[in-house]
């Protein structure tokens, strides 16, 4: 029901002090209405009687403690569990304030660590000590009777001990996992770096040894490209600096290709075919992260050697191809499976796609494929 639904959003957001401080409250209130008697624990078969004022106080010490179960659980049960005795002992009236008993001892289970080993040697202590004085108050009850009410203060306890335990193997698992995270976000921003870093300062360095061999007036032209090369790659360590602080600073992607094939000194040319679907960012970063480590490797291995980036857009596919024409300078070199193209590889098979790298005819040959999902939007082109 709507209205039950939200008393128990409600209760459940309220703090474990305010629970406490309502339970006690609760069960202090019932211990003195006469018809729940009935429902109270018992224990000896004593001839009961009115103990007046103490009882009032006995009954008191079982209920009100309750308020503090979830901040002292080991002194609220030895509290309650005192009194509860002393009530039973003294064959007071019985009184449905005797439960709390049953509320401490799981409480006590669930919440006390740091001496959850000695409360329920303690508590198993004290029992003895009430079963000799009741015994000596002449209760009929037989070995048996003890002990079947032993396993049942037992059981409450154990239940709440479960709870404890599988609190504490939920913390572990939450403490595992983000640790999982943090190393799978490490090894992510090392790839960024690695490509940022790798991309553009191999371009300077390209273009720097090539402007050895260039006339004199193309020089300002290979500086300012040199700037742009290293302007780029301070925008990209902003990004990542931005995802490190968490500022949503946007990552390159698939609108960003022709402005990476294009820079002076690359021969490349660039086809899209089809309609770009919505893609998510990590898969653009990833397709965008493919062309960029192939570009730098054959601006490293094949320079000057002219390459085609292919981008295909299908209707649940997403491909990406690049390749580089003629002969390696470093035979073997762009296939040697450096932390580039390893990383690419892994982040592809993330995302539930397949990567190749090799030789190809008389040049070298990078792709993937990546299954997509989305609303086609026309390439700007």
């Amino acid at each position: 029901m709507p209205t039950l639904g939200r008393l128990r959003n409600r209760w459940a957001s309220v703090t474990p002090d305010v629970r406490d401080r309502a339970l006690a409250a609760a069960v202090t209130a019932a211990a003195f209405v006469p018809g729940l008697a009935m429902l109270g624990a018992q224990f000896g078969d004593l001839p009961r009687h009115d103990g007046g004022f103490a009882a009032v106080l006995l009954v008191l010490g079982q209920t009100v403690p309750l308020a503090v179960r979830s901040r002292w659980p080991a002194a609220t049960l030895a509290i309650i569990g005192t009194c509860f005795a002393a009530h039973e002992v003294l064959a007071y009236s019985p009184t449905i304030g005797s439960l709390a008993l049953y509320f401490a001892l799981y409480s006590a289970g669930a919440r006390e660590e740091r001496f959850r080993r000695a409360v329920p040697a303690a508590a198993s202590a004290e029992y003895v000590v009430f079963a000799v004085l009741v015994t000596l108050r002449g209760s009929p009850s037989d070995v048996l009777t003890y002990l079947l009410y032993y396993v049942v203060l037992v059981l409450f306890w154990s239940l709440g001990a479960l709870v404890r335990q599988r609190r504490r193997q939920e913390a572990e698992q939450r403490r595992l996992t983000a640790r999982a995270a943090a190393a799978d976000e490490r090894a992510r921003l090392a790839r960024e770096l690695h490509d940022v870093v790798t991309h553009h300062v191999t371009a300077m360095v390209v273009q720097a040894d090539a402007a050895r061999y260039l006339p004199s007036e193309r020089f300002p032209e290979v500086l300012a490209t040199i700037t742009g090369s290293g302007r780029d790659a301070l925008t990209e360590l902003r990004f990542l600096l931005g995802v490190l602080e968490a500022t949503g600073a946007r990552t390159p992607g698939l609108d960003a290709l022709r402005g990476l094939v294009e820079q002076p000194g690359r021969v490349v040319e660039l086809v899209e075919a089809g309609e770009r679907p919505a893609l998510p960012p990590e898969t653009e970063l990833t397709a965008y992260r493919i062309v960029q480590e192939a570009l730098t490797n054959a601006a490293k291995y094949a320079a000057g050697r002219p390459a085609k980036v292919r981008v295909g857009y299908g209707v649940d596919l997403l491909e990406i191809e690049v390749t580089t024409q003629g002969p390696a300078t470093t035979p073997g070199a762009l296939g040697s499976g450096g932390r580039g193209l390893a990383g690419l590889r892994d982040r592809v098979d993330a995302l539930g796609g397949r990567f190749t790298a090799g030789p190809s005819g008389d040049g070298f040959r990078v792709s993937a494929q990546f299954p997509v999902a989305g609303t086609p939007v026309r390439c700007g082109r």
